[in-house]
């Protein structure tokens, strides 16, 4: 993939898979994950802040993502780098705006009320794209 086209499908709204190390006895974390992008831009994430995830990016410094086709011709990017920016609070709203790339306008307000009480637990962590890998296959 061009540049261009890398970031373009790496825009679009698609579950990723964050990876980040987790010390010399164990593989990788490896899980799936919303995110937002935004060509030019940073990788955000939203997660709690006390979960595996959040501690072991914070401890690490940076980790990787990867967005994927599931159905022929098969693509995926891939981006790794640094954290630039661990927001320790996250409002009602920005999460509704985050969900609504996934769930619409509706679904994403269904989704913040029905797990209100999450919100003052969720962080928001930035990622600036330093190493890309794509692939096209059509």
């Amino acid at each position: 993939m061009s540049g261009r086209e890398r970031e373009t499908f790496l825009a679009e709204a698609r579950v990723a898979v964050v990876s980040v190390v987790d010390g010399d006895a164990r593989g990788p974390l490896t899980v799936p994950i919303w995110y937002g992008y935004a060509p030019g831009g940073e990788i955000v994430l939203i997660t709690a802040r006390d979960s595996r995830k959040a501690r072991l990016i914070r401890r690490a410094g940076r980790f990787s993502l990867c967005v994927q086709t599931t159905e022929p011709p098969y693509r995926y990017v891939s981006v790794e780098g640094p954290v630039t920016v661990i927001d320790e609070s996250v409002t009602r709203d920005e999460r509704r705006d985050f969900a609504r790339r996934y769930l619409g306008e509706e679904g994403a307000g269904r989704y913040v009320a029905s797990t209100e009480e999450a919100t003052d637990r969720m962080i928001r962590i930035r990622m600036r794209p330093e190493v890309w890998l794509s692939e096209d296959q059509g």
